[in-house]
């Protein structure tokens, strides 16, 4: 657990302690008083309001399109089943700042809906639903997909021959099994949604701000310290209450149910009323996934003289996004691929060892540890980049200048993935096998690699994939911390759509388009080598 606690606390509890400190204390004193003076104030008061009610609202209206979806993937089998469940969970993996951006394309000025009907969504809260749907549809259908699909279906048809109907059967047995699935995904759907930063950012303009924005706006924009450290705070106390309730579902889950393997459970459609089920996830998915994805595509297609490359081939000039950039934009391509492999690499070092350490020891001790390789997920990036700047700056840690700042940054984001994915596989290795190596002589390093490595090396590259994933659209810290020299790829559409000109806003959809393409590969090959006893059938 050294390593793991160490990056965690120089990397993570530091710049947000350090900067929240900063926004607090005046010669030292602490200004507690400050905190009731900023959440007194109307304004706050209601960004606070828009973002719980905006992520209560994404939260319902996720459940309700994707949970057909989950009974779909999990109790049918059709053609194209595979592809159709990678397909779904692209969105997920996109960076936020491409997701506004493909909502853009459809709902915004100049959109689809907006040359066809004359309609325009941007800067509204439909937009902004939308797309919170679009983002965690992939959370609901693999999180309660992955456990319906376990459930063994003769319990449901053991409740109909003793004479239950087939909705008061699927009410009294499944439903009940289901349930601390259906509140660990909705609590994760709300957590995403509480903390929504590129998407609100993108698509709400000036009017709709959540926490995160407005410690974004506080920050960077008004240089009002204060206020963006109580805002931290807020955050922090709503998402720790999110992620202990969350423990306690999936606690209440992994005690309580008895699985079976899924492919027992799932059937070709049956009768009119599946078909229709599964011709309406077909056209869901259509309309609410591909159609943004779609329309993205388009947008970087279609220049001023016709549909070509137009945009494409400007991303290889500096000059051509009107001085935006120092380096063509093409360039934030190789950067953001470089920096994402290097986290890729910490990522798997740090949250390989928790893992190991979380599997072989228990308590309350290691139990807190667990929850709390979860807080990057949902305590504020933009508060961990400007950290960074105020914390790193001296040394032996002064990092300012160099290029391994970001991946730092990337991968705080990417252990946390690491970790669930590599957990569940180590804790299916039996015991009695690291003890019968350790009898014959072999030492602890070699205990690893030779009995735990094999069984869990495609748990390994799925944890590699996600983190590289993740690390590749990360945007919250990465936009005050990457170079003008050297801009990541989220960092350079958001800059490029913050510019007027039909040119800045092509090679805005060309970079997205492009990001888009290597989230949806890496996710391919995701889904080729997923480990079977990982519960990779959930997310």
């Amino acid at each position: 657990m050294a390593v793991p606690v160490a990056f965690f606390a120089v990397f993570f509890a530091y710049p947000v302690a350090a900067i929240t400190g900063r926004g607090l204390t005046v010669d030292g004193v602490w200004q507690f008083g400050r905190v009731g003076e900023v959440l007194a104030a109307p304004d706050i008061r209601g960004v606070l309001w828009f973002t719980t009610w905006q992520a209560l609202a994404s939260t319902a209206l996720t459940l309700l399109i994707a949970l057909p979806a989950a009974y779909v993937f999990a109790r049918l089998d059709f053609p194209g089943k595979q592809v159709l469940r990678a397909v779904v969970t692209v969105p997920f993996v996109l960076p936020t700042v491409v997701v506004g951006t493909a909502f853009l394309a459809l709902l915004g000025r100049g959109g689809l809906l907006d040359e066809l009907w004359g309609v325009r969504l941007d800067t509204s809260v439909w937009a902004i639903l939308l797309a919170h749907v679009f983002f965690n549809y992939a959370v609901v259908v693999r999180t309660v997909g992955g456990l319906w699909s376990q459930l063994d279906p003769r319990q449901e048809e053991a409740a109909r021959v003793l004479g239950a109907g087939r909705l008061a059967a699927w009410r009294r047995v499944t439903l009940p099994a289901l349930v601390p699935a259906v509140a660990a995904a909705a609590l994760m759907v709300f957590l995403f949604t509480f903390t929504s930063f590129g998407v609100v950012q993108i698509l709400g303009g000036p009017a709709y701000s959540t926490l995160e924005v407005e410690i974004y706006r506080q920050t960077a924009q008004f240089l009002d310290l204060p206020t963006a450290a109580v805002l931290t705070l807020v955050q922090f106390a709503a998402v720790g209450a999110i992620l202990a309730v969350h423990a306690w579902t999936v606690r209440r889950r992994e005690s309580a149910l008895k699985l079976v393997d899924p492919a027992r459970t799932a059937r070709r459609p049956r009768g009119a009323g599946q078909w229709a089920l599964l011709g309406g996830v077909l056209a869901t998915v259509a309309a609410l996934i591909l159609m943004p994805l779609g329309v993205l595509v388009e947008r970087s297609l279609d220049g001023p003289g016709g549909y070509g490359l137009g945009y494409y081939r400007a991303l290889q000039s500096a000059g051509a996004s009107g001085g935006t950039f120092l380096v063509p934009p093409l360039e934030a391509v190789w950067n953001s691929l470089e920096y994402a492999l290097a986290a890729t690499a910490i990522a798997l070092v740090v949250g390989g060892l928790a893992a190991a350490a979380l599997t072989r020891r228990a308590g309350r001790l290691v139990r807190g540890f667990d929850a709390l390789l979860m807080l990057p997920l949902g305590v504020s990036a933009v508060t961990v980049g400007f950290g960074f700047l105020i914390t790193l700056d001296e040394p032996p840690l002064d990092l300012r200048t160099s290029w391994i700042l970001v991946p730092l940054a990337q991968a705080l984001v990417g252990v946390p993935f690491v970790v669930r994915t590599m957990l569940p596989v180590l804790r299916a290795v039996d015991a009695r096998l690291r003890e019968a190596a350790a009898v014959l002589g072999a030492s602890p390093l070699r205990v690893w690699r030779e009995v735990d490595l094999p069984m869990v090396r495609r748990a390994l590259l799925v944890a590699a994939g996600f983190a590289f994933a993740v690390s590749l659209g990360e945007f919250g810290a990465t936009v005050f911390i990457a170079r003008p020299d050297n801009p990541t790829l989220p960092v350079a559409v958001a800059r490029l759509l913050g510019r007027a000109g039909d040119l800045n806003y092509g090679q805005a959809m060309a970079l997205s388009t492009i990001l888009m393409v290597v989230c949806a590969v890496a996710l391919l090959v995701l889904e080729r080598m997923r480990p079977d006893r990982s519960g990779a059938g959930e997310f």
